[in-house]
């Protein structure tokens, strides 16, 4: 009798299979049509406020963190979409 037999190892079994593109069930990601209308509004507002209203420090801040928080909404709810297989 042979003293070392062949085993295998534990990572040759199959494992079970998982959804690798299974999308946490989020509010952008339940609505992401909603939130690209969301991030555009607060992109536009953003740029309202830059153009008209950016006389103080204040108005200026709030118009750059209108249009970054639009910008980061938007792209984030564009990934979110489910894309059409053909």
């Amino acid at each position: 009798m042979p003293t070392n037999k062949h085993k295998r190892k534990a990572s040759a079994h199959n494992k079970s299979k998982k959804l690798k593109n299974a999308q946490t069930p989020g509010l952008i990601t339940s609505h992401p049509k909603i939130f690209i209308y969301v991030g555009l509004f607060f992109i536009a507002l953003g740029a309202y406020f830059m153009a008209f209203e950016a006389q103080s420090n204040a108005m200026f801040g709030l118009a750059m963190l209108l249009l970054v928080s639009g910008a980061a909404t938007s792209i984030y709810a564009n990934f979110s979409v489910p894309k059409l297989r053909k």
